[in-house]
């Protein structure tokens, strides 16, 4: 196995230059570690001499759908408490006789579930986590279950709450208790996080109340009006942290304990889900862009700069920690870097 590690380099330190990102932490590697990693760039640019370093904790944003949604769905799924195409409204109370409870687990998971495209949480129902709750639960759909695949954060945020549901705790608990502690993810958890974490942590966007970046605080403003914890958003996380659950994932004997998900799990999630609908959805992984074959290269982004990549192909996975938000909203420059990363870790 080889990579190409001089490119990655030049890569990555171009997006710094061209500021892409202020910083960036990456590593690439198989079930058996890490093969090549490094860092670039600066933790802060109004502290310039604060480099990015490999523990360096960044806000995970929607990786929080991987870590804590889609593994605790997982550990219940293979526990037997969760039928992923039973219709809500069979087993949950708070969604039967309303337009969610013709809705099942699978959809949520692959984003047909025509649930509304946006969660503008506090527009629609107040700032209290209960009315909040009640108001997505109770919604109306944006279209039938089934007929198109429509990315939503909703989708995220209903799984939560349904992981609550079904294992009567929290969802920061139940994520620590059978995903994140047994991998020795010791630094993975929801925010806010204490002062030592937080000194650790990248920056995000500006707020525009104190004037000043995010700093172990989710960006996400709809986690951040649930108390830090919610589906969508609020999780973070390291690099190790991250390199111990993607290799759980390629072998779960590649740890020294099991979490509450296994094989079965990952297989059944790396595999095509929609059907004919595009584009083409897993169980919340998706087929990276462009890869040669659609099932090869599987990989999840979060909107702060991070991402992750896994190919059980070619036992092989790859992590790409930034903090772009601290500079701008706008997509597209991380997007060709994400893209080009990817290609020089799958070649």
């Amino acid at each position: 196995m080889t990579y190409r590690t001089d490119r990655i380099k030049a890569l990555l330190d171009e997006g710094v230059r061209d500021k892409v990102y202020p910083g960036a932490v990456w590593a690439v590697g198989d079930c058996a570690g890490i093969r090549a990693q490094g860092t670039t760039g600066v933790l802060d640019p109004d502290e310039p001499d604060v480099k990015m370093r490999p523990d360096t904790v960044f806000d995970a944003a929607s990786l929080t759908k991987i870590l804590a949604v889609w593994s605790s769905i997982g550990a219940l799924w293979e526990d037997g408490v969760l039928d992923l195409d039973a219709p809500l409204g069979t087993f949950w109370g708070k969604v039967t006789g309303h337009p969610l409870g013709a809705v099942t687990a699978r959809q949520l998971l692959t984003h047909t579930a025509g649930v509304p495209l946006r969660a503008q949480l506090k527009n629609l129902y107040g700032t209290d986590p209960q009315a909040i709750r009640a108001g997505v639960l109770h919604e109306a759909l944006h279209r039938p279950p089934g007929q198109a695949v429509e990315y939503t954060d909703r989708a995220a945020l209903i799984l939560g709450y349904l992981v609550e549901h079904l294992a009567g705790q929290p969802l920061d608990q139940l994520a620590a208790a059978r995903i994140w502690r047994p991998l020795g993810m010791d630094t993975t958890r929801f925010g806010p996080l204490p002062g030592h974490l937080a000194a650790r942590c990248a920056p995000t966007e500006l707020d525009q109340d104190t004037d000043t970046h995010l700093k172990g605080v989710a960006h996400d403003f709809s986690a951040r009006l649930l108390g830090g914890v919610s589906g969508i958003a609020g999780a973070f996380t390291v690099l190790d942290d991250l390199v111990r659950f993607l290799r759980y994932m390629l072998n779960p004997n590649s740890v020294p304990a099991q979490a509450g998900f296994g094989t079965e799990w990952t297989t059944c999630s790396l595999t095509m889900q929609t059907g004919d609908l595009q584009p083409a959805r897993g169980l919340f992984w998706h087929p990276a862009p462009g890869t040669a074959q659609e099932e090869d290269v599987w990989v999840h982004y979060g909107f702060t700069g991070t991402g992750m990549w896994i190919s059980p192909v070619q036992d092989r996975w790859a992590v790409l920690l930034t903090n772009k938000l601290y500079y701008t909203r706008d997509r597209q420059p991380l997007t060709d870097i994400r893209n080009s990363f990817r290609e020089l870790a799958f070649a």
